[in-house]
């Protein structure tokens, strides 16, 4: 509850050197085609120096200040009513209290109708010792050790005796002008020697106000336009366990956009920029025209509702240095239920131009009763609308709508993968997979009995389309065994004589010209190439696996067999096709599997499903060994620049002599077009190097 931000003052500079201009003149130029006259009251300044005629004035260093300070307290009001406080100490000789903790004072009226009373510094304002920003930096101090209301009641709670107990931290933001480094070294010192001795007062027996626990010191040293500055710019330093201080430096003029990111950070706030809004035209009601509209609101309005589907589109405003969300506005439409349902949180917002005329406009519209959905960009192109622009009682706020799954929503079934809907995941298996992979701790270790090695399975396809052996398990009896064997880790003399005679079998198979037996086939036969295709991808697959598994001398004398078998048939394995290259081909990640098309359950023909399987597997078992992919694009480019005729003109012309650029042009004998006309054109000869 006693956050930082809780407490915030501002110390603001009223000696004589803040009545100087800002050096950034504005037009007086009220009537277009009128010239106005030259002079005014003062302040006013002639145009000197070019950029046309009329009367300009400029706003004083205590101006910038003020306007700039106050509309930061108005953006703290807006969105955390009654809860964050703001104060205003104004120091020349003495320091001037403007508001003080009370809800009554901590209002804009109050604090304008004090400033106005206060006034621009004289210039008439003599150069003395007297006059300084200190005497405002101890108020800041002892202001900070005041209790507000809620620490007032948290003081009831614990009782008067035990103050140490309730936290008390704040932040003093001081606006006033340095010479150099130096000044602005004493001033941290002087604050944090202040600063100790307070907390010495509020220490027992003295128990003068609460301890202040952490103070957070912003100075912001602004000069006029175009004035270089001898204080250098230093983030945020940590001076003593009670103190940190951070010095900024900037031109008079740029002091607002140096405030307003500072309060995003000093709130948790992000800036949004609803674009594209329809306006008409003040001069032709007839048009419309669309303008940009900034509002501040909390930064949690972005985070609920982006997901990893989503990226924030920000852009940095012409003369500020932070970032903001842009949004598109939306068709408007009246606030209903079921805009709302899907509702992550809601959060106030307040504009951050609140005199320009779009930010009056937007806001008119939205108190009428109307409500604004914004677009927020996917990173696949497309759009959906992630907040909502409404009225509530008086007060605008922005909703973050779920664009996301949510909880309302039906779960996500297996078959929505990364890849799209896939039906024939070895759901299963994988669960079996995952029982062998399950580790159970023992309450007590027999120290004579040998450490269980578990060796998981090396291969392991995750739908039954992108293998066809685990996908004839399911057709073939003795498949099933067969697999459970060549993982086996002990396998005797006996089950390598029994997988033997199983590949025999597959070898007799082929060699009558049996098809396999792929599922929803429908009676269709493939033809004999194709059949060839299948024995062949089926072969390869299973050295593969066995490739992997191959742990005993049993699994070494299945491969060699396996080997010559694949021999017989015209298919001799590759000698590149190494047990590391087949390892790395199938232990990749899970979550990117190879892009397969499934087999469908029985809306398409069997053939077009074992075609897709053979081409699947041709894709997979055919990358082993062969070309890089530079060498496959190279060769593809070679091809073309050799189908490529090359420049007529470098063929024509020998080496190391100029080719003159249309050599028939102009003539008129070789020029079918103008024969008999008595043109003479200007020809500009233009040659190229060959």
């Amino acid at each position: 509850m006693f956050e930082r931000n809780q407490k915030t003052i501002f110390v603001l500079d009223h000696t004589r050197y803040f009545s100087i201009a800002s050096e950034e003149y504005i037009s007086m130029d009220f009537l277009k085609g009128k010239p106005s006259v030259d002079g005014g009251g003062p302040g006013a300044a002639t145009n000197a120096g070019g950029g046309g005629g009329g009367s300009q004035f400029s706003k004083s260093l205590w101006t910038c200040a003020c306007e700039s300070s106050i509309e930061y307290c108005r953006v703290v009001w807006d969105l955390f009513p009654g809860k964050k406080h703001v104060r205003f100490i104004v120091s020349d000789t003495a320091a001037h209290i403007v508001n003080t903790w009370s809800p009554s004072t901590q209002n804009m009226s109050h604090v304008m109708n004090a400033m106005v009373m206060v006034g621009v510094p004289s210039r008439n304002m003599p150069q003395s010792s007297d006059y300084s920003v200190i005497h405002g930096l101890r108020a800041a101090i002892e202001a900070l050790a005041e209790p507000t209301d809620e620490q007032m009641a948290a003081v009831a709670d614990f009782g008067p005796e035990d103050l140490t107990r309730i936290p008390n931290k704040g932040r003093v933001i001081c606006i006033t002008s340095a010479r150099d480094n130096t000044s602005m070294k004493s001033l941290e010192d002087i604050f944090n020697t202040v600063l100790v001795q307070q907390n010495a007062l509020a220490a027992p027996p003295a128990k003068k106000g609460l301890s202040i626990d952490h103070c957070h010191l912003v100075i912001l040293n602004i000069v006029p336009l175009g004035v270089e500055s001898l204080v250098t710019n230093r983030s945020l330093l940590k001076i003593s366990p009670l103190l940190d201080v951070e010095i900024h430096t900037v031109s008079a003029p740029d002091i607002s956009y140096k405030l307003t990111h500072l309060i995003l950070n000093h709130y948790d706030l992000a800036s949004t920029t609803v674009t594209n809004i329809p306006m008409k035209e003040e001069q032709n009601a007839n048009s419309s025209a669309n303008y940009d509209v900034e509002i501040l609101h909390s930064r949690r309005a972005h985070s609920i509702t982006c997901g990893p589907d989503f990226s924030l589109p920000t852009s940095i405003k012409q003369g500020a240095t932070y970032e903001t969300v842009t949004l598109k506005w939306c068709t408007p439409r009246g606030c209903g239920s079921a805009d709302l349902q899907p509702c992550l949180g809601q959060f106030l917002v307040t504009p951050v131009d609140v005199t320009s005329r779009p930010s009056s406009c937007l806001i008119n519209f939205l108190l009428n009763g109307r409500s604004v959905l914004l677009e927020m960009p996917r990173k696949t192109g497309s759009k959906a609308t992630s907040h909502m622009l409404s009225a509530r009682g008086g007060e605008i706020f922005v909703h973050s709508l779920c664009i996301t799954r949510s909880c309302m929503d039906e779960a996500p079934a297996i078959a929505d993968g990364p890849g799209g809907r896939v039906s024939d995941y070895r759901t299963a298996e994988l669960g079996q997979l995952i029982k062998m992979s399950r580790m159970v701790p023992l309450k007590v270790k027999d120290p004579a009995a040998p450490n269980m090695a578990r060796r998981l399975p090396r291969y392991f396809p995750l739908t039954t389309s992108s293998s066809i052996l685990f996908h004839l398990q399911r057709q073939i009896s003795w498949l099933p065994h067969f697999l459970h064997l060549l993982v086996k880790e002990d396998m005797d003399k006996q089950e390598e004589v029994r997988c033997q005679q199983h590949i025999h079998e597959l070898y007799k198979s082929a060699s009558r010209g049996d098809v396999l037996p792929f599922t929803h086939t429908n009676g269709a036969r493939l033809k004999l190439s194709k059949a060839k295709d299948q024995y062949r991808l089926l072969y390869r697959e299973l050295e593969q696996l066995i490739q992997l598994n191959a742990t005993t001398m049993h699994h070494k004398n299945l491969l060699e067999s396996l080997q010559s078998l694949r021999a017989a048939y015209g298919d001799a394995p590759l000698k590149s096709e190494s047990g590391a290259s087949l390892l790395r081909s199938y232990t990749e990640s899970p979550l990117s599997p190879e892009r397969l098309e499934p087999l469908s359950s029985g809306s398409a023909s069997g053939s077009s499903n074992s075609n897709s399987l053979l081409k699947a597997s041709k894709r997979r078992m055919s990358s082993c060994g062969q070309r890089s992919l530079l060498d496959i694009i190279s060769s593809a480019e070679r091809s073309q620049s050799n189908k490529r005729l090359d420049f007529s003109g470098r063929l024509c012309t020998p080496l190391g002599q100029v080719a003159k650029l249309y050599p028939d042009f102009g003539n008129k004998e070789k020029d079918p077009l103008t024969t008999g006309a008595s043109i003479t054109p200007n020809v500009k000869e233009e040659s190229i190097r060959s």
